[in-house]
């Protein structure tokens, strides 16, 4: 693991580009797995995942042309090739996940064993997945290693899920867009990276209606062409950005095509006295007054909420988190996704932040805090090693985050655009 250094106190200042969306960008990939003909994806980030995936394709015979500086990406599917072996999963790719779909359309088989050390699979929730893949006409033949068949083309399914997943909706429509008949699914995921698969295979020839809204419907056709598609930037890079430039005291402009998915998003963090100009192609952060805005109800404690979208991502919610501990107010976080998801917390008490983790979901941030330099530990998680540098780089002085490797996962060329920007910040 590599830690991050952090002198903070100094303005981040200038013009920066998010990257690719590694969300969107991951499903893009594997849905090419659904066509003969080659895709071209552009505004591709240079990040690990995509890596292994591509050495995936490789290894089952996949042609592919990659030019990394111009974040572009041609892939071409040897059938024949692909073909050859019984669609066994790849070990140590996080997003093996979303391969469960189109390599089972492809192959009309696939294994995978959720006992084997490095499964690519982990410990993620794979039930809706099956259950999907099951309602199409699949079938699982045993479950150690996992054996799952799809004897002849799929069969268009309805599904309602218990819950709005985005994997599993990205599943279903890689599996709905090459079925006999029309799909639907109710409560579906719809985040611009589930939106920008969508719209990647209509480009393709699918006929999807609903992108964007929580049902959608797929009318199955034969054959998926190739196409060229854009990688949206990431929302999510797109916030942070924006949040270090107002804590350091600097003006950052963020040039991003993202405008149309960012009002709420910066309206939360105006919440926390941050302020932007909204420009044609640009986000400007502006400043910081570091005031919470309080509800007209005086009763109420000042809140952020994470959900599925539409709401406030909870992907940004550390983000969010790490910004508060230099406000005046107090304000309540609510993580409406994920149990447990706010433990990491107790670091910010390094720091001299005031924080009281009400339960699993709910944590209270105190205001007014008289902040110093710190050394803490970032668990395994990309939005949280942001937080604590968020926190760290708008206090004066030397912080030192260890394990901050996963941000290298999501935010390619993080320390040289901010370094590029005015921030101290190095690797060691």
């Amino acid at each position: 693991m590599t830690d991050l250094i952090v002198d903070g106190g100094h303005p981040v200042s200038g013009t920066v580009r998010p990257s690719g969306n590694k969300n969107a960008v991951l499903p893009m990939l594997c849905a090419t797995l659904l066509t003969d003909e080659p895709v071209t994806l552009e505004n591709v980030p240079e990040i690990s995942d995509i890596d292994k995936l591509l050495a995936y394709f490789e290894a089952m015979g996949s042609v592919i042309d990659r030019d990394l500086g111009a974040g572009r990406l041609t892939i071409r599917h040897d059938a024949d090739a692909f073909r050859a072996g019984k669609g066994e999963l790849p070990v140590g790719i996080r997003a093996a996940v979303l391969l469960l779909a189109p390599v089972l359309q492809r192959n009309g088989q696939l294994t995978f064993d959720t006992t084997a050390k490095g499964c690519a699979l982990g410990v993620r929730e794979i039930d809706p997945h099956l259950d999907i893949i099951e309602s199409f006409g699949g079938r699982i033949l045993s479950t150690l290693p996992y054996e799952i068949e799809l004897g002849s083309r799929a069969v268009a399914a309805d599904l309602w899920p218990d819950y709005a997943s985005v994997t599993a909706t990205e599943t279903f429509a890689m599996m709905a867009a090459l079925a006999k008949g029309t799909s639907t699914l109710t409560n579906a995921a719809s985040e611009p990276h589930v939106q920008a698969l969508c719209q990647m295979l209509q480009a393709m020839g699918a006929k999807i209606d609903g992108i964007g809204t929580s049902r959608l419907t797929i009318e199955g056709i034969e054959r998926l062409g190739g196409t060229i598609a854009r990688v949206p930037d990431d929302h999510h890079e797109v916030a942070t950005y924006l949040a270090i430039g107002a804590v350091t005291g600097g003006r950052l402009t963020v040039e991003t095509d993202m405008g149309g998915h960012m009002p709420l998003i910066l309206r939360q963090f105006e919440k926390l006295g941050l302020r932007f100009e909204i420009g044609e192609g640009t986000i400007t952060a502006t400043g910081w007054t570091r005031e919470i805005t309080e509800p007209y109800t005086r009763e109420m404690l000042p809140k952020i909420e994470a959900a599925p979208w539409p709401y406030f991502p909870a992907d940004l919610l550390p983000q969010a988190i790490g910004v508060s501990v230099g406000c005046k107010g107090d304000i309540l976080f609510w993580n409406k996704v994920y149990e447990g998801a706010l433990g990491w917390s107790a670091e910010l008490l390094k720091f001299g932040a005031r924080v009281h983790l009400s339960d699993p979901h709910r944590l209270i941030v105190c205001g007014g805090n008289s902040l110093r330099p710190a050394t803490v530990e970032a668990p395994y998680i990309i939005r949280v090693v942001l937080a604590l540098f968020i926190a760290a780089i708008q206090i004066d002085g030397r912080s030192t985050i260890h394990q901050a490797d996963p941000i290298r996962r999501a935010y390619p060329h993080f320390v040289e655009k901010l370094t590029a920007l005015g921030a101290k910040v190095r690797w060691q």
